[in-house]
């Protein structure tokens, strides 16, 4: 008998092949002295494997390389693992990676320190992911998701007018519903119950361009969603932003975040 999930398995996996320029020119990278901050609180060695689940364009697990013994990669999107193989070879940085997905985790995948998983999780039956990978997970090893925060400062004053701009045009029947459990809740349930969260904070300057670039980045705000109405989706953003930029650019203030899940 199959093993039952608290969460629907989608029918499909979102595919995100529209959004791939999208999202490597616009969503925020996590800070590096972040990586740093996680690589020396789990004690990462040239004797540790890493798995970057839901890696997208390869971005953590590129970052992580360097601390480590190997990395692999793992996304069902093959335009982003291309992006994932261009970048990594821009860096230097040796990484092997995988078309699959949390559905498709197993020993053949071998063991693993650590297991990070960037703006993912919630694509995923996360229960049943969890149960996987405390079987891939050594046992001082720990599962980390990655996040991104606006602290409510006088810099980000935009950022309301920009989420007002991207809800206008989203798609909601391919998101999430808003009472959906929160990922702390879901961790706790399971045998990675011992949680802890780091945070960097940074303040950087962010050309429209690339707003107009991190909203259809999104699922629910993709090109393919939006069709025509994606240059509407750039000019309303252009227009809604006037009174924040300067030279085009505006100030943000990002906390890039950690939750580092282990075992008790």
């Amino acid at each position: 008998m199959p093993q039952m999930t608290t969460e629907p398995v989608p029918p499909a996996f979102p595919r995100f092949q529209s959004t791939v320029p999208h999202y490597v020119a616009g969503r925020p990278n996590y800070a590096p002295a972040l990586i740093r901050t996680v690589a020396d609180h789990l004690h990462l060695s040239n004797d540790h494997r890493l798995m970057d689940l839901g890696c997208g364009p390869g971005w953590l697990g590129i970052a992580f390389a360097p601390f480590v013994g190997q990395v692999i990669g793992i996304d069902p999107e093959p335009a982003m693992l291309e992006v994932a193989r261009t970048i990594a070879a821009a860096s230097s940085v040796a990484i092997e990676l995988v078309e699959g997905s949390s559905y498709s985790l197993g020993l053949h995948l071998g063991t693993f320190r650590a297991v990070t998983i960037g703006r993912a999780f919630h694509w995923m039956d996360r229960t049943d992911t969890l149960r996987k990978l405390d079987d891939l997970i050594e046992q001082d090893g720990a599962v980390i998701l990655f996040n991104d925060v606006r602290p409510d400062v006088p810099q980000n004053a935009w950022y309301k007018s920009y989420t007002e701009v991207v809800d206008r045009f989203t798609n909601r029947s391919v998101g999430f519903a808003p009472e959906r459990l929160r990922h702390e809740t879901v961790l706790l349930a399971s045998r990675f119950d011992q949680l802890t969260r780091l945070g960097v904070i940074e303040q950087k300057s962010v050309p429209v361009d690339r707003l107009i670039d991190r909203a259809l980045s999104m699922s629910t705000s993709s090109p393919e969603q939006l069709g025509e109405l994606s240059g509407q989706l750039a000019q309303q953003m252009t227009a809604e932003m006037l009174p924040f930029a300067s030279n085009g650019n505006v100030v943000e203030v990002i906390e890039s975040q950690a939750l580092i899940a282990r075992r008790r």
